[in-house]
């Protein structure tokens, strides 16, 4: 009798099984995105600038340089006593500023140049100790009966001078969109403060050109920006019903907002005090402008742009009321550096998938 074979199923050992590149790589994106937000968490506490800086000292105080103790603002007595000019490097409407010398450190001393604007200078002298801040340029001490503010050096000088210094040898690695974005938040978040100071809603006047904006901040040694110049800041109180005028001349060109523009027509003249006070909404307006310098012309600088027009478009509204608030301005630059910073980590490890 033919016997049929029997068919037996052979158990193969288990086999072990490698992680797969996907798998492995997968582990990497997630990693990525981890370190990603850590980058970011801590960028954004210092990007924000917060206006809260445990590094500050006390109201009344200040640190310089390496020092790690708080020095009372310097008195008349001791600016008069300690304080020695070196050169003067600017002179504007109001005041004269002089680099000096405190005890082996670079200073600046700001003098009164014209009786007439001493209102102005008190202003600014006023607006300077209440706005201490991580924005604020740092304040050392002040003598009210001559007229001389001290506050600290800023060796890379004003804002105009942003593009001649991206061409220093030194300084071309920081000539980045990703720099240049920062620089524009800095600025956005500058203009938050003001709108939100402990003081109440302040608008930046001294504003009516590019070139004048630029003149006011200060480019620090860490590539940040300070306000330096605040004697033309006045209040909005919309509650009170209290609103401003920058100036009383008239004011041209696209540069202003609409509001702060004669609105009458050329037939009849300019006439101040038929001239509409407006609000902050006219700092919303020139924001667009002020970021364009920021941004320049480099690679990557168009694709900011890009991301950065819809609320661009929204600051130019004629409509002062349908602007966003600096808060919603800052809060989309913040989101647009975000995902840029995002895109830019991500290629790489989709070319690796």
């Amino acid at each position: 009798m033919e016997r049929k074979p029997h068919f037996f199923r052979r158990e193969l050992p288990p086999r072990e099984v490698s992680p797969t590149p996907v798998a492995v790589l997968l582990v990497a994106v997630l990693l990525l995105n981890a370190l990603l937000y850590l980058y970011l968490s801590k960028f954004h506490r210092s990007l924000g600038r917060a206006e809260s800086d445990p590094s500050l000292c006390p109201f009344g105080y200040f640190k310089l340089g390496a020092v790690k103790n708080c020095s009372p603002w310097l008195s008349c007595e001791a600016i008069n006593r300690e304080v020695r000019k070196l050169k003067c490097v600017g002179e504007g409407a109001v005041k004269k500023v002089f680099l000096s010398e405190w005890k082996e450190n670079k200073v600046v001393l700001s003098q009164l140049t014209n009786s007439e604007l001493k209102e102005d200078f008190l202003h600014g002298l006023k607006m300077l100790k209440a706005l201490q801040s991580k924005h604020v340029v740092r304040l050392l001490g002040y003598c009210e009966q001559q007229f001389t503010i001290l506050t600290e050096y800023h060796p890379l000088g004003s804002l105009r001078g942003l593009n001649e210094t991206l061409n220093i040898p030194r300084y071309k690695g920081m000539n980045t969109w990703h720099r240049r974005l920062m620089l524009a938040i800095d600025y956005v978040s500058i203009i938050r403060y003001l709108h939100s100071s402990p003081l109440g809603t302040l608008v930046m006047c001294d504003s009516n050109d590019l070139d004048k904006v630029l003149s006011q901040y200060l480019l620090s040694s860490d590539f940040h920006i300070l306000v330096n110049d605040l004697d033309a800041l006045p209040l909005v109180n919309k509650s009170a019903g209290k609103l401003v005028k920058c100036g009383h001349r008239e004011l041209q060109g696209e540069f202003v907002a609409p509001e702060q523009r004669w609105p009458y027509g050329e037939e009849m003249p300019f006439e101040d005090d038929l001239m509409p006070p407006y609000d902050e909404k006219t700092d919303i307006w020139k924001i667009p402008d002020v970021s364009n310098f920021f941004l320049g012309h480099v690679e990557g600088s168009d694709i900011v742009r890009l991301h950065l027009f819809d609320i661009h478009a929204a600051c130019k509204k004629q409509d002062p009321a349908e602007r966003p608030s600096a808060q919603e301005v800052l809060d989309t630059y913040r989101k647009v550096l975000t995902l840029l910073i995002r895109e830019a980590a991500m290629p790489g490890t989709r070319e690796m998938l």
